[in-house]
């Protein structure tokens, strides 16, 4: 397919879950050529690019992102000719496939840690993080991991502590040692080798940490966007000053945006998890040298409403600068949006994908996302996610939104699956099946192609700036310009009707049947969750 190196700036990208989105062969676990049989499906959606979850070769221990193999294909997924058949058939259709690089850390079955830790003079002795136990035996530091407890792990081969941020089996490579970057970026030029168009870095600003192994000082406040902010999770206490986001990592992605740069056409969207996110992620997109785009989760927590996202946008606006954001209002690692934003209508969520796509920046959209899928409710003997199973019941993890995709009403397990999946079929969704919305007037889905459809004939929305306008509580009001041209939005977030007083515009032709309000000169009537666009 024809590469266009700025195709990532305003597209818009599908997050499939391969292990939930649809199974090829029987064994109730979806994989690659699932993918490949839902083509047509993803790209009647009108989106650009399909961002896929973890695929390679993992115990599983946390569902691929504890990686044992960089450059192969778990089994349970398919082969690395299944992916290229992925690749080739998804370019057919001009949708671009962008995977994720686990960089920070990998599975303690990867034949680098088994070596690692078989003795402290082996050569992948320095390969991760290694420290010696306080003279009391207890752990260096304070650090925590982000699925609690202590960040640190005895070894006793090494009679030494390992650094997990994340779960006890998936120790952190040693980014200080040079020999570990090379062979990051070698594994990374080996999936640009195969084709792919660009990758999602998963917790990206963990790759370094504090060579003096200092403690971090408690948190006074709960920081907006830092990741594994949870009440019931000790790692919210405190400021994560030395365990990660450190310095040296800017040297490091410029390195590996030169890589990329070889590859035109190709992109990164970094997923970053920090007490002062906004910042970081200015920080890694400026300059144009780094990362292309990042998203933080200041729009993935249960905060939500007009103020909050006016605060949130503009926010990233003034640090940004030159940089570039990229939106996601759900993942694999959050509530799904209608129950975390309390969704009762589909109105309500039809408001909800308007303003994330009249955002200046990328987007992400979770699969399911386009259906409406609330939350899953399940039982606790049916939790496979150890980060769920560790905290609940205070907190339930990631379960409830990771519950396969459902492609039929009528089927059993929703058409996912012939054979049990590998986590229920939430039945309150059968009723959101794309059987059931596909051509349907009004329906979410329809909602989101026809947006999604004129979206990307709008270059305003596409690249864009973006300002806010004075409006009414529970309202949002900002416009979009490009080249001398100006689109005014305006959103009613509520349950109630409004009426705005707005400057002289004219009403936009060709939206989508939900999209326009009543003008009357210059004052709008928008519905309840209405949403307006006109020309300015």
């Amino acid at each position: 397919m024809i590469k266009n190196p700025d195709w990532w700036r305003g597209a818009v990208t599908y997050q499939v879950y391969p292990r939930s989105f649809y199974d090829s062969n029987g064994d109730g676990i979806g994989d690659l050529p699932g993918v490949t049989a839902k083509l047509d499906y993803i790209a009647s959606l009108n989106v650009d690019a399909i961002w896929l979850s973890p695929f390679f070769t993992s115990p599983m221990k946390d569902f691929g992102y504890d990686v044992a193999d960089y450059r192969n294909v778990d089994p349970i997924f398919g082969t690395l000719s299944d992916f290229d058949t992925l690749i080739a058939e998804a370019h057919k259709r001009g949708l671009r496939i962008m995977i994720d690089q686990v960089l920070s850390h990998s599975s303690d079955q990867h034949p680098w840690f088994v070596e690692s830790r078989a003795s402290r003079s082996n050569p992948k002795a320095d390969w991760y993080v290694w420290a010696d136990p306080k003279e009391d035996g207890t752990v260096p530091n304070n650090w925590l991991s982000v699925f609690g407890g202590p960040a640190w792990s005895w070894d006793s081969r090494r009679k030494q502590y390992y650094l997990h941020n994340f779960l006890t089996s998936q120790p952190d490579l040693n980014f200080h040692n040079p020999e570990v970057q090379e062979q990051v970026l070698s594994d990374v030029q080996f999936w640009l080798d195969r084709g792919v168009d660009g990758f999602r870095l998963d917790a990206i600003n963990f790759c370094f940490h504090d060579r003096k192994l200092r403690d971090n000082p408690p948190a006074s406040t709960v920081a907006e966007g830092s990741i594994g902010v949870r009440k019931e999770n000790p790692y919210a206490y405190q400021l994560h000053q030395f365990d990660k986001t450190q310095p040296e990592n800017i040297a490091f992605l410029k390195r590996l945006r030169a890589l990329l740069d070889q590859y035109p056409g190709t992109t990164t969207v970094g997923e970053i998890g920090d007490d002062n996110s906004l910042q970081t992620m200015a920080d890694y997109t400026s300059g144009g040298d780094k990362l292309h785009m990042a998203y933080s989760f200041d729009l993935l927590t249960e905060q939500h409403g007009a103020d909050f996202f006016r605060k949130t946008v503009n926010t990233i606006e003034e640090k940004l600068t030159d940089g570039w954001p990229c939106w996601a209002i759900g993942n694999h690692d959050v509530t799904r949006v209608a129950t975390r934003w309390e969704a009762k209508s589909e109105q309500q969520l039809k408001a909800y994908m308007a303003m994330l796509l009249t955002l200046r920046g990328s987007v992400c959209i979770y699969q399911g996302e386009e259906l409406g899928l609330a939350e899953a409710e399940l039982a606790y003997e049916d939790l496979v996610d150890p980060y769920g199973i560790n905290f609940w019941p205070e907190y339930k993890g990631r379960d409830g939104c990771r519950t396969p995709m459902v492609w039929h009403h009528k089927k059993s397990h929703g058409g996912f699956s012939d054979a049990r999946p590998w986590l229920p079929v939430y039945d309150d969704h059968y009723g959101a099946a794309v059987a059931v919305q596909q051509d349907a007037d009004n329906s979410v889905l329809e909602a989101y192609r026809a947006f999604l459809a004129w979206r990307r004939e709008q270059p305003i929305l596409l690249k864009g700036d973006i300002r806010f306008h004075k409006a009414p509580k529970n309202t949002l009001v900002y416009s979009r310009s490009y080249q001398g041209e100006t689109l005014l939005i305006a959103l009613n977030l509520s349950e109630r009707p409004v009426t705005l007083t707005l400057p002289k515009t004219t009403p936009l032709a060709g939206t989508p049947d939900f999209v326009g309000g009543q003008w009357h000169g210059q004052e709008l009537q928008l519905e309840a969750w209405g949403v307006d666009i006109a020309r300015g």
